[in-house]
């Protein structure tokens, strides 16, 4: 059986519900998912209109601006209700067990921690408004990044039919034949080749070409070029990853690039992403300063594309047709003519 597939809405759709279920616990309904998605999506699309309310004293922009505060205020009144909600539900659930860590018989949430945290300078807990911020944080930050990331993998496999087909071959060894066609979490390590994919999919196409401006604290020259105290710098993501003095080929996507190193099993340990030896590509950032959830984002990147792969093979939606690979830049950069392909389940293939 046949099926045209859009990809970027269903990726978006399981990336941000699987992150619902790390916030709040396994017992959130596809509703009230579909609701917290959409006062997300109202947000980030509307940051640039709300931005203009942090350039005034907030005694002059409610006036100058009264009405865009009465929207982000009833927007933030949903956002909060929603999500206040499910907090105490958790809150429930910690107090009617009697458990430091909230266990009700499933995996410890991220709500569960920050209700268990005391901040030591002002000895207290965080207060309900801190919790909401720091969910919807994690949310805003883990779902469009790692969907557009996973999209942009899969053009590329879509596109480059021997890179698809070296990976299933990888998986297929890993996996043997099993009844159910997984890969699980503890594959991954055995996937040099997924790996591979992935940072080079994250090379040349970062989900975002900026990384958040930093700034200095005194006046420094860095190369030749002096920066003043309080000075805002920025790091261009998108070039640092396609520097030619660093990458041979650097417009053409090569995950092999990435499997030169013999010596560690591990391909994250023999390139180091984190930026702490060098830095060649930082689609995280890099030092102190590195995304905290990065090792988080790798395992999902790792995970959804080993699974798409090795459960449907990719094609176009004609044999004469070609991927685009033009971007477009929304809150991440993202591809300016979404990925439609074509699926076929493997199982039914292999029988």
């Amino acid at each position: 059986m046949n099926n045209s597939v859009k990809l970027t809405n269903h990726i978006h759709h399981a990336i941000f519900s699987l992150l619902v279920f790390m916030c709040f616990g396994e017992n959130v309904d596809n509703k009230k998912i579909e609701n917290i998605k959409n006062i997300q999506k109202c947000l980030i699309s509307s940051s640039g209109k709300y931005s203009a309310l942090n350039f005034y004293p907030k005694i002059v922009s409610r006036v100058l601006f009264r009405k865009r505060w009465q929207e982000l205020l009833q927007l933030r009144k949903f956002q909060n209700d929603l999500m206040v909600e499910l907090i105490q539900s958790r809150k429930e659930i910690i107090e009617n067990n009697n458990h430091e860590d909230g266990d009700d018989g499933c995996v410890v949430c991220y709500v569960d921690i920050l209700l268990n945290l005391q901040l030591p300078e002002e000895k207290r807990k965080l207060d309900e408004g801190e919790l909401v911020a720091l969910c919807s944080e994690i949310l805003t930050a883990g779902t469009d990044t790692t969907s557009t990331t996973i999209e942009w993998i899969m053009a590329n496999l879509v596109k480059y039919k021997h890179m698809q087909q070296r990976l299933v071959e990888e998986i297929e060894d890993v996996v043997g034949n099993r009844e159910e066609m997984v890969v699980r979490e503890e594959d991954l390590e055995k996937l040099p080749y997924l790996k591979a994919l992935i940072l080079e999919g994250l090379r040349r196409h970062p989900p975002t070409h900026y990384a958040i401006p930093h700034a200095v604290t005194k006046d420094v020259i860095l190369n030749g070029y002096f920066i003043p105290k309080n000075g805002t710098v920025n790091f261009m993501v998108a070039d640092i990853g396609l520097d030619p003095t660093v990458w041979k080929d650097p417009m053409v996507f090569k995950p092999e690039r990435f499997l030169r190193d013999e010596s560690s099993s591990n391909i994250l340990e023999a390139y180091d992403i984190s930026g702490k030896k060098e830095i060649k590509m930082m689609p995280f950032g890099a030092g102190r300063r590195i995304c905290p959830a990065y090792r988080l984002a790798m395992l999902h990147l790792e995970y959804f594309v080993a699974n798409l792969v090795l459960n449907f093979e990719w094609k176009t939606l004609l044999s004469t047709e070609n991927v685009d690979l033009s971007e477009k830049q929304e809150f991440t950069m993202v591809m300016k003519h979404p990925l439609q392909a074509q699926i076929s389940q493997r199982n039914q293939i292999h029988q």
